[in-house]
């Protein structure tokens, strides 16, 4: 399986000049080939386009400041990008044309195969030199890609596309389900509950604060460049939260079950019908689900996306199963037909467990105790209780 790596990554004033010729360079490569797309009446074939990059490197001889292989992988994002916007169009949604990459618009560029090498604690990139790294994880499996990429804060990363066997997990004999939620991140069947880290209501202030700051300042001027460095480190804040977040918990349900229940949700609906849009944005469901679907495939794990529909209506009771409307604030499910009162949210996960258990092709496991407890009270203070390597929660 492959599997993506991100390390920081702490350049001298020279090197990263020396990155910034690099992204440039493949900023005009890009805009080049975008042109020629636009110009020709069908598309052009690749390999033609490849074919013109080495009269582009005597016309432009700032392009042999970055490697072959990355010379020609920009080519190869055009036309990923191309793709891309078929693929959303096939789908029936409105999508624009690709524009031409101003300055500071193109944030990354690619070693791919070859052109890197990691000795003694630094990534050697052709045409840049040896690069400090922080490897904070060993790295197992083959480096197949090495992706460089400058945040707006300034901060540079490698990210390495590494090739590798998984790591089968050894069975629990356990199954959950899990219900997302906003009053609580969210409730699993057996009812524990996590709370939602809140990650942009946190500094919700802080980064209305930078942003004020920045309208004022005059476009184009060294002011606005500075505060738009400060605006950038409390948005990188809000989103590094979020994925430490999300990665410790995604980890915690794949070490110790062996079927996870989740809903299968349109996120983005749910976002435009919603009134508390804020706050399912911050939440990153998809990007939750997607965490546990790579981790599943990689640890021997199951990951079910069941149906979302009547999952907090309907009772959760196996001798009942009806259906008994609750609107969004009532916060308790009472069920008049068999007299089951338990909180909505585990009744939901419950009733998601049951779906995923059925799609699989399992068996119920034994009821979970109806007394609600927090998994984990102050998620946020607890970032040395959860790590990729596999350690877990523990409870307060």
């Amino acid at each position: 399986m492959q599997r993506n790596l991100r390390f920081r990554l702490y350049p001298s004033k020279a090197q990263e000049m020396g990155m910034l010729e690099v992204l440039d360079s493949c900023r005009k490569l890009y805009n080049y080939f975008l042109r020629k797309w636009k110009e020709s009446d069908k598309v052009p074939p690749k390999y033609d386009l490849q074919a013109q990059i080495p009269y582009l490197v005597r016309q432009w001889p700032e392009l042999e400041n970055s490697h072959s292989k990355t010379r020609q992988y920009v080519l190869w994002q055009l036309y990923s990008n191309l793709r891309g916007l078929r693929g959303l169009k096939a789908k029936g949604r409105k999508v624009g044309r690709l524009r031409f990459k101003k300055y500071t618009r193109m944030k990354s560029f690619v070693y791919n195969q070859t052109g890197f090498a990691i000795i003694d604690n630094r990534l050697r990139l052709s045409k840049i030199g040896p690069i400090p790294i922080k490897l904070h994880r060993k790295i197992k499996g083959s480096i197949k890609q090495v992706h460089i990429k400058r945040e707006q804060s300034g901060r540079w990363f490698a990210i390495f596309s590494v090739e590798t066997k998984a790591e089968k997990l050894g069975t629990t004999g356990k199954a959950i389900g899990l219900d997302l939620n906003i009053e609580n991140y969210l409730t699993d069947s057996n009812g524990e509950w996590i709370e939602h880290p809140h990650n942009l209501l946190k500094l919700e202030e802080k980064l209305a604060r930078e942003q004020r700051n920045l309208a004022k300042k005059e476009k184009g001027s060294k002011n606005r460049l500075k505060q738009r460095i400060k605006t950038a480190r409390v948005y990188e804040r809000i989103t590094d939260g979020r994925r430490d977040f999300l990665h410790k918990l995604s980890r915690y349900y794949i070490n110790n079950y062996d079927i996870i229940g989740v809903e299968d949700l349109a996120v983005k609906e749910m976002m435009e019908s919603s009134y508390n849009a804020q706050n399912t944005a911050d939440s990153s469901w998809s990007t939750f689900i997607q965490m546990l679907s790579y981790k599943a495939e990689g640890a021997g794990r199951t990951l079910a996306k069941v149906d979302p529909k009547n999952t907090t209506q309907n009772c959760s009771n196996p001798e009942c199963g009806k259906y008994v409307y609750k609107p969004i604030w009532v916060r308790e499910h009472r069920c008049p037909h068999c007299g089951l009162v338990m909180d909505r949210d585990p009744n939901a996960a419950i009733n998601i467990l049951n779906k995923a258990l059925k799609e699989v092709g399992s068996v119920r496991p034994e009821p979970t105790p109806a007394e609600m407890k927090p998994l984990l009270q102050d998620f946020g203070s607890a970032a040395s209780l959860v790590n990729e390597t596999g350690s877990s929660f523990q409870k307060p």
